[in-house]
Parts: C-alpha cells; sequence; structure tokens
C-alpha cells in the first residue's frame, strides 16, 4: 500500500511527550516539539491491524513470548543485515537504554570507568554515571562538518576503562561507521580487555546508499566478544511499546544478565509489545522502505534550505537515524543564549548540543521525522528569528 507521510496527526491529545512535556522542557509550550526521538507518522498498517486485533479481544493478562516472536527478530537480521543470530544467545529487554544500564552494573564496579564517543545520546552519560561509574570521552573530532574517531586518544583510554559503550549508527551525527572504524574499535577493545557493549537502535534507518554493519560480524573474535542492542521500536516507531533484544556473546553473560531481571520479577512482553514487534518484523518492511524515501527528502528540504536562506547554520545531513545535527557557532552565542533565541525567538522545541558533549558550545539536534509541512513552519521560523537578529543589531 502507499502510506502518507505528509498526514499531519495532531498529538497533543495522545500522551505524547514530545507535546505533553513542552512545558517541562522548554518553560513553554508555544514551540513546534522537534526534540524527543519519536516521528510523527503513524506505523505500518499491518502493525495497526494486529493491535487492534489485540485489542478487541479484551483480555491482556500475562503474556507469553512465542518462538515466533524471536524467530522473527532474528529473520529481520538476516534479512536486512546478513546477520545469524543463535537464538541460544538472545534475551528480551525492557528497551535499549534500561539493557545499557543493566550491562554496565553488571559488568563493572563503581569506580570503574566507561568510555563514550562524545557527542553521544546523552543517556551514555547517564547509564554510567547513575551506578557510580566514571565517564571516559573519546571526543569525536570535527573538520569542515565531517566528524571522525581521534583513535590515539582510543587506545590510550581503552587502557583505562572497562566497558566501551559505542553508538552504531551514532546518534546524533547520523555516521554509519565502515568496517574498518569497526574492526579497529574492536580489535583495541579485544587487546586491553574492554567490553565493548554495541547499541544499534538506529541500524534500520540507513540513507544514501550507505549499509549497516553488525558490530558483532566485524570478524569471529568480535562475535565472541561484543554485546549487542538491538529493537525494532525506532525504525518503526513504537518506542512508547518497550521492548528490545540483547545479544550476547556468552551463555554465561546471557544468564547473568537474565537473572538480574528476573530478580526484580520482569521478563514478560506487555501484551501489545510481543504482537506489535512480531509483526513489524514479519510485515513491516514496505513501510519501512516508503519512510526512508521520505525522510531522504526531509534532510535534503533542511538542508538546502539553510543552505539558501540561513547559510549562519551549518546542517550535517545524516547517513543513519530522522536526527539532523545543526552548527549555529556562527550564530556566537553561548549555550544558553542559543537555548533561549530557539525557544522564545524561533519557536522551536530543539535538543541542546551540549547535552551530548558537555564540553560542545553551539550545536543543536534537530528531529526531522514529521511531515515536510511542519518541516516549512519550523525552517521558515527559523529564518525569521535569525534575520532579526540583523534587525536588531
Amino acid at each position: 500500500m502507499k502510506y502518507d507521510f505528509d498526514q499531519v496527526i495532531d498529538r497533543s491529545a495522545n500522551r505524547a511527550a514530545k507535546y505533553d512535556e513542552r512545558i517541562k522542557k522548554f518553560g513553554t509550550s508555544d514551540v513546534i516539539p522537534l526534540w524527543v526521538a519519536d516521528m510523527d507518522f503513524p506505523t505500518a498498517q499491518p502493525i495497526i491491524d494486529a493491535m487492534k486485533r489485540r485489542a478487541e479481544e479484551g483480555i491482556w493478562g500475562y503474556t507469553s513470548r512465542p518462538d515466533s516472536y524471536f524467530d522473527a527478530i532474528c529473520g529481520w537480521q538476516q534479512r536486512r543485515n546478513g546477520w545469524t543470530i543463535d537464538r541460544n544467545l538472545v534475551s528480551w529487554s525492557l528497551g535499549v537504554v534500561p539493557a545499557l544500564s543493566a550491562l554496565v552494573k553488571l559488568f563493572s564496579q563503581p569506580g570503574d570507568k566507561v568510555m563514550i564517543q562524545t557527542p553521544v545520546y546523552s543517556e551514555f552519560y547517564d547509564v554510567v554515571e547513575a551506578w557510580d561509574r566514571v565517564v571516559l570521552e573519546n571526543r569525536l573530532v570535527e573538520q569542515d562538518g565531517q566528524w571522525t574517531i581521534d583513535f590515539d586518544d582510543f587506545e590510550k583510554k581503552a587502557r583505562e576503562v572497562k566497558i566501551f559503550l559505542l553508538c552504531s549508527p551514532h546518534n546524533p551525527l547520523g555516521i554509519v561507521w565502515t568496517r574498518e572504524q569497526l574492526g579497529k574499535m574492536v580489535d583495541i577493545c579485544i587487546a586491553n580487555q574492554v567490553l565493548l557493549v554495541s547499541d544499534e537502535i538506529h541500524s534500520d534507518l540507513v540513507f544514501h546508499g550507505k549499509k549497516h554493519l553488525p558490530t558483532a560480524m566485524v570478524s569471529d573474535a568480535a562475535a565472541r566478544n561484543i554485546i549487542s542492542c538491538i529493537s525494532g521500536t525506532k525504525t518503526f516507531n513504537l518506542a512508547g511499546l518497550q521492548a528490545s533484544t540483547t545479544v550476547f556473546p556468552s551463555l554465561e553473560m546471557k544468564e547473568r544478565y537474565d537473572r538480574f531481571w528476573m530478580n526484580m520479577d520482569i521478563h514478560r512482553n506487555n501484551a501489545f509489545s510481543s504482537v506489535a514487534m512480531e509483526t513489524a518484523f514479519n510485515e513491516g518492511e514496505e513501510w519501512l522502505e516508503q519512510l526512508l524515501t521520505y525522510l531522504e527528502g526531509n534532510f535534503e528540504y533542511v538542508r538546502s534550505f539553510c543552505e539558501d536562506h540561513i547559510p549562519q547554520i551549518r546542517v550535517n545531513v545524516p547517513d543513519a537515524t530522522y536526527l539532523m545535527w545543526l552548527d549555529c557557532r556562527d550564530l556566537g552565542m553561548d549555550n544558553e543564549t542559543l537555548r533561549d533565541f530557539m525557544i522564545h525567538k524561533a519557536g522551536l522545541g530543539l535538543n541542546e548540543g551540549y547535552t551530548f558533549g558537555r564540553s560542545l558550545t553551539g550545536y543543536m539536534r534537530l528531529n526531522a521525522a514529521c511531515p515536510r509541512s511542519i518541516l516549512r513552519q519550523a525552517m521558515t521560523r527559523l529564518k525569521e528569528a535569525v534575520d532579526a537578529l540583523h534587525t536588531d543589531s
């Protein structure tokens, strides 16, 4: 079927955090919300239909997880990425972030150091520091809008850390790491006995002819040493259903992880997430392919608009995710002034760049997963606000 991603859905009455939490986040509801990383698109029709059937049953008691659930996940990874997953090494998880948090707790001790590559999803800080571990930043290096890994720094810090949290593909920079880059990071971690945990939640949202390579597929050694966190929740806009999958290199690690959740009596999908996830992986591909094309068009719209009308803001067009990294340094504002400008002058609710890297100044993250008409409103507001800066001066 043909999907209409231009349709504007009013989410202000459906308990959407992106909308309901604007006052909490920005101090006002008068902003176009382009922050929380979910999409303003209905999901694939087969998923909606399956959820309706489940809702109409009217009995939503404790829910089993049939073999077909993991069959769907493993089948998807095989078809999309050529990754053959050992079913015996797979665990259900509440979500990728809860999985990351549990892994940090289970496989390190208070005071241990954990490496992250900044700028990166801000919860990477949170899941480390929540357990009294210490963040070490391997800061990505930017030159002319391109971001690369400082491997000298990476190798130096790998000698100090217990765990490395990899974001692949990268949020917020939209980088699809190459086999060479992944292989080098894997080899350094193995040589230094560092546990590599790979967050691959955005792995289905890849553009411009790029191809995601699961980190565990880099080499035989990688498969024996890496924990992978995967999910279809970003792919199919199902984050509110809270389900992900963790793939382990050994039964001992899996059993230790499973025991942690069992001790809290957390071991079942809710009554709807198992149905949604299984249907998504079995029947959602047609929707996804149309979504990817639409998102590429959104990226190009924002890029060309800023290039033509707001050259002071340089746009990083992502090769993965639906998140755009805006370099606003030419506006000459500190972080607090830039935040205030975006909220009160431009009327936009964006993510502040410094939350992704605490040493950064002058960046913002924009969620482009919305109807293009919304982006037109946002870009028009932004242009008018930037133009007014010159008028005011």
